[in-house]
């Protein structure tokens, strides 16, 4: 779903959580396109849309979820490490 309201520009994309994406669109449409792919992709919209592409074995998806959890608490993990202070 793409909408535009008004001056400035505004689009709107829904995320499979159903909240929307807002873009503003002030200076060039290439530049908006550009913010909105990244927000789309830190979101993980574009992720998921590859992966709806083609049916999921529930085996399979077990499996990537436990997969993914396990890289998102290795990463949480790194993060809660902090360096030692230096003298």
């Amino acid at each position: 779903m793409l909408r535009s309201i008004g001056y400035p520009l505004t689009s709107l994309m829904e995320n499979s959580f159903g909240k929307p994406v807002e873009v503003e669109v002030r200076d060039s449409l290439e530049k908006a396109m550009k913010i909105l792919k990244q927000k789309m992709s830190k979101e993980g919209i574009l992720q998921e849309l590859k992966r709806r592409r083609f049916y999921e074995k529930p085996s399979v998806k077990k499996k990537r979820k436990s997969r993914e959890a396990r890289k998102r608490t290795r990463r949480e993990a790194k993060r809660r490490v902090t360096p030692a202070p230096m003298r």
